[in-house]
């Protein structure tokens, strides 16, 4: 297994603040979700033109890979005008993708929405996807759906992918995800997705249950939780999973957590230290 990070652990920093801290750490990859704030990354200078040139250059210089290009697009919405509005979103950002040698775009499904139901929103979902792999397959880019939202489970994921005919498809596994929603344990995750597995997101909580909510859950560092992460490693290597292992630090969505120069390392260090084990 490749180790790649979320910029989600440092949404405001440059590409070279980005990339320095891969090297230093020893990280395979980037998974890119922000940069300097952006997340529509096809907007940014640094991704266009001359400046995406040397990005390229300054990325294979330091022996580093774009794991996943994520998208901010959800396809879940009744409205076919917002779902085309997302559409277009994923058309340029595949075309980053395959200026950065990413193998895969990360788009979500993702919420059964008041005036819909699941089989009407997994429609749509499927739809879209196999719109825009169609319009990705020609630039060797594949569109991989997170295990996210109301589709958490990987059953739910499993059962969108079926619905889409374009080849070019798979699935960003997000096991917390699955777990939290549905209680989903690592090993049943991974046989249920099999082959369709592209890359993986890891994390760690720990049960938070100050308000005595039992369902309560927050981010800890790698090793410090509750999930079973041994679990999820040994469901990897019985797959001879030989992809990326994305460590997604959601310090955007949380910026309570832990910043990137501890939370960053301490996952290498991590990984080091348990991957040989089971």
């Amino acid at each position: 297994m490749k180790l790649s990070f979320s910029t989600l652990a440092c949404p405001n920093w440059t590409m070279p603040q980005v990339m320095a801290m891969a090297a230093d750490t020893r990280y395979d990859g980037i998974e890119l979700r922000f940069v300097e704030g952006e997340d529509s990354l096809w907007k940014l200078p640094v991704f266009q033109g001359a400046a995406l040139v040397s990005t390229k250059r300054a990325l294979d210089g330091q022996g580093l890979e774009i794991s996943c290009l994520d998208t901010s697009c959800r396809f879940d919405s009744p409205d076919a005008a917002d779902r085309k509005r997302a559409l277009e979103e994923g058309e340029k950002m595949s075309d980053l993708a395959a200026e950065l040698g990413a193998p895969g775009l990360r788009v979500f499904g993702d919420t059964i929405r008041p005036s819909a139901n699941r089989e009407s929103t997994g429609a749509w979902i499927a739809d879209s996807i196999c719109q825009l792999a169609e319009n990705a397959a020609p630039k060797g880019v594949e569109v991989w759906l997170e295990t996210h939202g109301d589709f958490a489970g990987a059953c739910d994921t499993s059962a969108i992918l079926a619905l889409v005919s374009a080849p070019n498809t798979g699935v960003v596994w997000d096991p917390i995800n699955s777990f939290v929603a549905t209680r989903e344990l690592p090993a049943d995750g991974a046989a249920t997705l099999g082959a369709a597995i592209r890359h993986v997101h890891v994390k760690d909580i720990r049960r938070h249950d100050a308000k005595g909510d039992p369902d309560s859950w927050q981010y800890a560092l790698t090793g410090e939780g509750d999930f079973p992460l041994q679990e999820l490693l040994n469901a990897l290597k019985k797959r001879a999973y030989a992809r990326f292992l994305s460590f997604e630090w959601e310090k955007k969505w949380h910026p309570q957590l832990a910043d990137a120069e501890v939370a960053l390392p301490h996952f290498v260090q991590w990984f080091r230290k348990n991957c040989a084990r089971g």
